[in-house]
Order: structure tokens, then sequence, then C-alpha cells
């Protein structure tokens, strides 16, 4: 698996960020500071120096990029990972762009602009529909996909655990969108999130074991 031209693109806007950051750093007064965390409510409840809260993204995104040059780097099982491909990338460029907006809503205030962790959600829920459209495609590996014993061990597991988790990432996905721009109180928003990412994880390894369970009886 190829990485060179996305690996270039990466480093090339992780740079961009990091000259971002200094330019917006560079007209405020010294020792301002910046939000790098949310509660519930949307309100920045913790914040930093602002060089430090605007680089922290960009240094997020450098080792980002690291990691996934490593995947395909220490994949013992070779021959599977090029079927794997679309699921790594879209993780790749999904991180990368959550990082860029992470970096947006810090420099929000210095700029005098109006943005919301919410939209980060929203982001989120486009980055499992992202994984989710690509994961039916992947085929046994040790660091990409869903990795239970019995998808490793049976290939026609692996693809049927695939396909269910494919479609409930994308489902996932889509309702975090639609709960993060719905009028809801944080609170139960939160809840509804939490609920249907563990959905998502969750049901397809049980799937997977009852496949598996289901052949061997």
């Amino acid at each position: 698996m190829s990485v060179r031209g996305l690996l270039t693109a990466s480093l090339g806007l992780a740079l961009a960020m990091l000259g971002f950051g200094l330019w917006v750093a560079a007209g405020l007064k010294s020792g301002a500071q910046l939000p790098v965390h949310w509660n519930l409510a949307g309100e920045a409840d913790r914040t930093a120096p602002a060089l430090v809260a605007l680089a922290m993204p960009a240094v997020m995104a450098i080792m980002l990029c690291l990691l996934f040059v490593a995947i395909p780097r220490l994949e013992p099982l070779q021959p599977q990972l090029e079927a794997s491909a679309p699921v790594l990338r879209a993780v790749w460029i999904g991180s990368l762009l959550l990082m860029v907006y992470v970096q947006m809503t810090i420099a929000a205030p210095a700029l005098g602009w109006t943005l919301g962790p919410d939209l980060l959600l929203v982001g989120m829920g486009v980055l499992l529909v992202m994984v989710g459209d690509a994961l039916p495609k992947s085929r046994p590996g040790l660091l990409v996909g869903i990795r239970t014993p019995w998808t490793l061990n049976n290939t026609d597991n692996w693809i049927a655990t695939h396909r269910l988790g494919g479609k409930l990432m994308m489902v996932a996905g889509g309702l975090i969108v639609l709960a993060t721009i719905a009028p809801l109180r944080s609170g139960v928003r939160m809840i509804i999130i939490t609920a249907l990412v563990t959905c998502a994880a969750l049901v397809p390894v049980i799937y997977s074991w009852w496949l598996a369970r289901r052949h061997t009886t």
C-alpha cells in the first residue's frame, strides 16, 4: 500500500496549520489564553496559552501522519492490506479534517468567528459515515478493521461482520449529525451519541461471535 502522496499532502496540511497558529498567536497580546476544552453545554472550561493551544492540533496532525505511515509497515498480513486501504485512508483523511476544525474552533475567539464545538460532533458523524462506507471493502488484517478472534480466523466471518459494521457506522454517523443539529439539551444529546457509538462498536463484535458459534454447533 503506497501512502507517499497522502503523506506529502498531510504533512503539507500540518505545516499550514502550524503557520496559521503562529499567525493567529502573533496578533494576540502577550499572555493571551484560548479554549482547549468545552463542557456538555458547549462552554469553554479549560484554556491554555494561545500558541500552545493553536499548535496542539497541528502537532496531533503530525502524530497521526506518523501513525498511519507506520500501520502499513507493521501489518503482518501484507497481501490483504491493499484491500483494507480505503478504510485506512478514510480514517486518515477524516482525522486530519477533524484536527483542522479543532484548530479553527480554538482560533475562533481570537478572530471574532462564531464556531461551536457542536460542529465537531457533526464532523465525527461524517467520519463514521466515511469509515462505514469503506469498511465492507476491507479484508482480514491485524491493524485495520474489526479485529476479533472470529473475524481473523475466518474470512467469511470478517466479510459478514464488516458489512454489518459498515451499515451500523453509517447509520450511527447520520444519526449523530441529526442529533447534533436537532434542538436537544446537551445532556440528552450526549447520551444519544454515546449510545449510538457504543452500539456501532459493540454489535459487530457480538455478531462476529454469534456467527462463529453458529458454524461450530
